[in-house]
């Protein structure tokens, strides 16, 4: 069937006269005459007939319209949802990220974002590095927001979006809470260390290596981030955290900065997607919105 002929029919049927569907459409009266006539007789049967100086549509006419107009509607909305995907207004945005922007970065931009964007669907898996980075490799994330890293595999572009300092950080009343000392003192008290392989940890021990502090106290050995802050908060120890993770507990006073000479270290966060791509416009529309 001719769609075109179709929605010409479908106009005719809606103005009620062949001179108001010509009208609508701004093409001549005959044009429109022709192509229903044509559309008749590709399908065998009549449409319409003439009545007075307007038009009648057949019981088959009167049918087809019903579903010209359901026709025309569907398309209506595939093309308005179109628009909308490629506007970025709806469709999903799959994220990745490390422990620290998922925890400390991302819900802010998140709320910010389906605000904006309520009907785009946001996903979000939060992992060590190198399973973040598979997953963006694998096509199975859009985005990903690193933390501890700048450099990547050649299938990864990073951008720095900034850098976050590295704390000491102990309980209120420890005797060095809030004051300066040097690393080679603060390196001498035990120190609640997170597992083996975490940026803080790694980090400590280069920062103790290139300066010859010797090495850090070992107290003890803690899996997890909150459990680490808890045992300093409970007074055991020091720990050597990014300022994200320990800002609103010195905020409120449940634990205190050491101010420590030759210790500054920072922790870059960056902005991962595969280097060989092209975003959906949701994705791009995240990324515009935090930038």
């Amino acid at each position: 069937m001719n769609l075109h002929a179709l929605r010409l029919f479908y106009t005719v049927a809606e103005n009620g006269s062949v001179t108001g569907a010509a009208n609508e459409l701004k093409i001549s009266q005959p044009a429109v005459t022709a192509q229903i006539k044509k559309l008749e007789r590709d399908i065998n049967c009549t449409l319409l007939v003439s009545k007075g100086r307007g038009i009648l549509l057949t019981p088959t006419g009167v049918e087809l319209a019903k579903q010209a107009k359901r026709l025309f509607s569907l398309e209506e909305e595939i093309e308005s949802y179109l628009d909308q995907v490629k506007k970025g207004a709806i469709g999903k945005v799959r994220i990745v990220a490390t422990y620290l922007p998922a925890n400390f970065l991302l819900p802010k931009w998140i709320s910010r974002f389906k605000q904006l964007y309520p009907e785009t669907e946001v996903e979000i898996s939060t992992m060590n590095y190198q399973k973040a980075i598979d997953q963006l490799i694998n096509y199975e994330a859009d985005i990903g927001f690193i933390g501890g890293m700048t450099e990547f595999s050649p299938l990864i572009k990073g951008r720095l979006l900034f850098e976050d300092d590295m704390l000491f950080v102990v309980n209120q009343k420890h005797k060095f809470a809030s004051q300066h000392v040097t690393l080679e003192d603060i390196v001498k008290e035990p120190f609640a260390f997170r597992e083996e392989g975490s940026f803080s940890r790694e980090k400590l021990i280069s920062l103790c290596s290139l300066h010859n502090a010797g090495k850090p106290n070992m107290g003890v050995q803690i899996n997890g981030l909150n459990e680490t802050i808890r045992t300093v908060m409970e007074g055991y120890g020091v720990t050597f955290a990014s300022a994200l993770e320990v800002n609103e507990y010195i905020a409120r006073g449940d634990i205190a900065k050491i101010h420590v000479d030759k210790a500054v270290i920072k922790n870059p966060i960056s902005l991962c997607i595969r280097t060989e791509d092209h975003l959906s416009p949701s994705a791009l529309n995240f990324i515009q919105m935090i930038d």
